[in-house]
């Protein structure tokens, strides 16, 4: 890999360990403030929204100017938000800035992969960028539960400056400053992303061009017979794993009697069992035979099922690593080839700004039926049950789809072998 790749990747990395850091610490904020449970997974809500609202523009965005100073732009956006949780505006708002900042920067981060890097090192490329992505999850919710554990934050406050008053004077505030500079730390790498030397197109003023743009892009990808399964299967991943997130601290509250700081960590176990399978897969799997990976997800939704009789951490654990580690094999060669064909179809952060809109949607459905279940007061288990069900149920019917796809171009290419007479 050139050295450039590692440059994005450390970029990646510091910005994603923030946001992950930066949903605990909100958590806890929310808990400090007494607001209602089902508030929790709202902040995904408020987070992704922006995904889904500014789809049509952040593409067009990212496909004006070099990717590393939209990099740069973006996280300065996300650096405002998480200021905004230090001088006490709602946990909510702040985070739905942040949201504005990681939707303007994910067309950039994952499009400048298609134009710095040819398409046969792509697989490899998106399983060290998911890996390490994970990677700073695990960290990231590790750091945020760290940082709000009443022993760390004591002695966080009581390190004294020499002849400086700081005036932070709660473990909330002392928290968001360091997560604050992990942002500061993803903006420094950001001034080193290399340009690709891609001509970009200049940023059209009418809005409406630009949302007839990005309609005509989704029709594209979803009518693309490799497109659609691989945009089906990010998309439903997507969903599931940002649900997940919340299900497993509630979970491992209820099943193993675990409080967030504790329960924050098993976050991490899951994303460890993502890393591992996303390893794997770019080790393993070609752009060619990303396809044959969908039975993994079938299998992924019945293994959660599991998690209802299990109330042993030492079992929660290596049950939770699967669970990761099939979610994280049979993604990446399907972020692979959907990058691939998007980038083949309408360019690199178009294509993106689309798997993002579907994605993200996908995260704002799940998430909302989370959080209607919790305030119905159903229980965990039935929840679980549901979810797994609806996952694998979902992936058995985009694999009839696919084998049907290839049934019609098999029955095309026939015809078009067929000798033709007179």
């Amino acid at each position: 890999m050139p050295f450039g790749f590692y440059i994005i990747m450390a970029a990646q990395f510091f910005s994603a360990l923030a946001d992950n850091a930066l949903l605990i610490a909100a958590i806890a904020a929310l808990r400090d403030m007494q607001a209602p449970t089902e508030y929790e997974p709202l902040l995904k809500t408020c987070f992704t929204v922006s995904y889904v609202a500014l789809a049509a523009f952040v593409g067009a965005f990212a496909d004006s100017m070099p990717k590393g100073r939209v990099m740069l732009i973006s996280n300065t956006i996300k650096i405002f938000g998480c200021a905004m949780m230090f001088f006490g505006v709602h946990p909510l708002l702040a985070y739905a800035v942040v949201g504005l900042g990681a939707a303007a920067y994910s067309p950039a981060k994952y499009g400048i992969l298609t134009e710095y890097l040819p398409h046969r090192l792509l697989v490899v490329a998106n399983g060290w960028i998911e890996g390490l992505t994970v990677g700073a999850i695990i960290i990231g919710v590790v750091i945020g539960g760290l940082l709000i554990q009443p022993a760390v934050t004591y002695n966080l406050l009581a390190f004294d400056f020499p002849l400086i008053d700081t005036g932070i004077d709660t473990g909330p505030e002392v928290a968001v400053l360091i997560i604050g500079l992990l942002y500061v730390v993803a903006a420094i790498f950001n001034l080193y992303v290399p340009d690709t030397g891609v001509d970009h197109k200049p940023l059209k003023k009418n809005p409406l061009y630009l949302i007839h743009e990005f309609n005509h892009c989704l029709a594209l990808l979803w009518r693309d017979r490799l497109g659609q399964i691989s945009l089906a299967v990010t998309t439903l991943f997507w969903g599931a794993g940002a649900t997940l997130q919340f299900i497993v601290i509630k979970w491992s509250e209820v099943a193993l009697g675990l409080d967030l700081s504790k329960s924050s960590m098993l976050q991490g176990v899951v994303a460890v069992g993502v890393a591992t399978g996303a390893m794997i897969a770019a080790r393993f799997v070609t752009l060619r035979k990303s396809v044959q990976v969908i039975p993994l997800g079938i299998a992924m939704g019945i293994i959660v099922l599991v998690m209802n009789f299990v109330h042993n951490l030492w079992l929660a654990i290596p049950l939770l690593i699967l669970i990761g580690a099939l979610s994280g094999f049979f993604v990446v060669p399907m972020n692979a080839l959907l990058q691939h064909r998007g980038h083949i179809l309408m360019g690199a952060g178009h294509s993106i700004a689309v798997q993002n809109f579907n994605e993200n949607l996908s995260i704002l459905i799940m998430t909302g039926l989370y959080y209607l279940m919790i305030k119905l007061d159903m229980s965990i288990y039935w929840v679980l049950t549901l979810f797994g069900l609806f996952v694998s149920g979902i992936m058995y019917l985009i694999r009839k789809r696919h084998l049907q796809n290839q049934r019609d171009r098999d029955d095309v290419c026939h015809l078009d072998d067929t000798p033709h007479h007179g």
